[in-house]
């Protein structure tokens, strides 16, 4: 093995380390805000989480990032851009949580590397195969399996986690573009801002709950009032300010460190973790129908995954 070669592998494990933390994190973060979604608005929620998201990144990440240098960037618009990408991807997904079973609202939004694959052909201008275009049926197919549109079954809550994975395609490309220059405490810092200026924006447009008498489980956690969090919540609230921000760190180190194709498929270890959480906590068990599509889901999303890595190697091999 070349110098160029062992690098390579030493940066693509440390980035699948990191991004195996980021997933649990994550994880974690899908409990917490399932968990409080029949309580508050999603906007405090997120407020609050920022809150202690940045205290967190103050006292674990800033001493050793540079201090406020940190905030140094000639890449300011791609970070707005990436940090409303985050916000609502965040927002979409948690929604569709608050109606949807965990299991389900993941599997559906695992779609994101079969979005980033479509993304590649129309922005990049990159070829795609036939083999990978089955895949790209085939997980859209998984999809329509665990939405069930045109059925009585159907929620439009269902698409939330589809959109999440549109956004989230595109905040990992921008993470691909900017990390060559950018550190992950600057990408992570911006990021907690752009959620603080955001969930603050939406609980001043809606957190008086004037809108908030609804039915639906996804509008009444987007329009509900804010309220005064109760003392037993608080730990629920610092569990996700302090796992949404390392999760952050570490899956933009990830991409950063790494190989895109190496690191997506540690990304679904959240997956068994969702079924798990969805069964203990929750009392919810994926149905046939579901398991089908989560099945459909994960293999193309893999096999694409796959693809893409052996070409990444073909690539390393010309030259």
């Amino acid at each position: 093995m070349s110098t160029t070669d062992a690098s390579i592998a030493s940066a693509n494990l440390r980035g699948a380390a990191c991004a195996a933390v980021a997933m649990l994190c994550f994880s974690l973060n899908d409990v917490g805000i399932k968990f409080l979604s029949d309580d508050y608005a999603l906007h405090q929620v997120i407020f609050l989480r920022a809150i202690v998201g940045l205290i967190t990144f103050a006292l674990i990440i800033l001493p050793f990032a540079g201090g406020l240098s940190v905030l140094r960037t000639n890449r300011l618009g791609v970070h707005l851009t990436r940090g409303f990408c985050v916000v609502a991807a965040n927002m979409c997904f948690f929604l569709g949580l608050a109606a949807l079973p965990i299991a389900d609202a993941v599997a559906v939004f695992f779609v994101s590397p079969l979005v980033i694959t479509v993304f590649s052909v129309i922005f990049l201008g990159e070829s795609v195969g036939p083999r990978r275009w089955l895949a790209i049926a085939i997980g859209f197919v998984g999809i329509l399996v665990i939405v069930k549109p045109g059925t009585s079954a159907f929620q439009v809550a269902s698409l939330l986690p589809l959109a999440a994975a549109v956004l989230y395609a595109t905040l990992h490309m921008l993470t691909r573009k900017i990390g060559g220059t950018e550190s992950a405490a600057t990408m992570v810092i911006y990021m907690q801002l752009t959620f603080l200026a955001a969930s603050a924006g939406f609980g001043l447009a809606f957190g008086d709950g004037r809108f908030g008498d609804v039915e639906h489980a996804s509008l009444a956690f987007f329009l509900r009032a804010w309220g005064p969090v109760a003392p037993a919540d608080w730990w629920i609230i610092a569990m996700l300010g302090v796992s949404g921000m390392l999760g952050a760190f570490f899956i933009s180190q990830a991409y950063r460190l790494s190989e895109a194709a190496f690191v997506a498929p540690v990304e679904y270890i959240t997956m068994p973790l969702a079924i798990m959480w969805g069964i203990t906590v929750f009392g919810t068990f994926p149905g046939a129908s579901a398991w089908l599509g989560i099945a459909l889901i994960l293999g193309s999303g893999l096999y694409l995954v796959w693809r893409e890595s052996s070409k990444g190697r073909r690539t390393r091999l010309r030259r």
